[in-house]
């Protein structure tokens, strides 16, 4: 028990240190705002250099459908969050070694993520007036996030890299490695429906989901694997011992009584059978 509320005490201590680390940088990103929007053209110029997908035109053919956008809203604001958790809980009563490397992955990359808030504070492209997308969480809701200046809460100018996509493919490579059969490759679909979900929703860049990406790769590279759960192996019977098989009288009822007269008494109220009978 001791162990147990020890473990537990040192996993909530982590979840608090990431959250005031978490909170430091919404303090910090005050009053620079004007940097994160014009991060944020930047980010968006960038992308058309590179030839990447442009997110407004991926976002525009949902908005004539108000429950498509209704349900990637619903998916950025409700799945997420309670995803990875239950996913962390049944890997810590189902496979320790996989929850706390997991676990690590998860505080490694939501660190490398809060460094790179400080330094590049970035605006979703949803207030980016450059970009053209429309905040589908204000305008069909349900919202996330209130107005940015009003907001105490999360820091609305740390949009790289996405944490939303970092965390869900680490649980989805997660969720891989302790899974078998052909299906268990359907995990990955939960990033690939997230990276779709936070750019239709104006929430993020492409480029965000990249760095996400980038910067979980080394760190899954880096930390050591657990090794695979260990199944008790079958006891050995030596060839040649043979125990017979008891049956209590009581049990035999009238039959037993007159199998016994054919046979004889065995003694003691217990018949004895050879192997391989009854």
């Amino acid at each position: 028990m001791a162990t147990r509320t020890g473990w537990a005490a040192r996993e909530l201590a982590l979840v608090a240190a990431l959250f005031l680390a978490y909170k430091a940088g919404r303090v910090a990103v005050t009053g620079r705002t004007s940097t994160a929007l014009a991060n944020g053209e930047r980010v968006w110029l960038l992308e058309r250099l590179l030839h990447l997908p442009s997110e407004a035109v991926t976002q525009q053919p949902l908005l004539a459908h108000d429950l498509l956008i209704r349900l990637a809203n619903c998916y950025y604001a409700y799945v997420h969050f309670p995803a990875t958790v239950c996913c962390l809980v049944w890997l810590y009563v189902r496979r320790p070694g996989h929850y706390l490397w997991l676990r690590r992955a998860l505080a490694a990359l939501t660190a490398a993520a809060l460094a790179l808030h400080l330094l590049v504070p970035l605006a979703p492209p949803r207030m980016t007036a450059l970009t053209g997308l429309v905040d589908t969480g204000r305008r069909f809701g349900p919202a996330v996030y209130g107005s940015p200046d009003a907001d105490t809460l999360s820091n609305q100018y740390a949009a790289m890299p996405s944490l939303h996509v970092g965390w869900a493919l680490a649980v989805a490579v997660a969720l891989v490695a302790v899974t078998a059969g052909r299906w268990r490759w359907l995990w990955l679909a939960h990033p690939l429906v997230t990276l779709l979900v936070v750019v239709v929703t104006g929430n993020h860049y492409w480029l965000d989901a990249v760095v996400a990406t980038c910067l979980l790769v080394p760190i899954l590279a880096m930390l050591r694997r657990p090794s695979p759960d260990r199944r008790p192996e079958a006891v050995p019977v030596a060839a040649g011992t043979v125990r017979p098989h008891v049956v209590d009288r009581r049990r035999i009822g009238d039959g037993g009584h007159r199998r016994r007269d054919r046979v004889g008494s065995a003694g003691g109220g217990r018949h004895f059978r050879p192997p391989g009978r009854g």
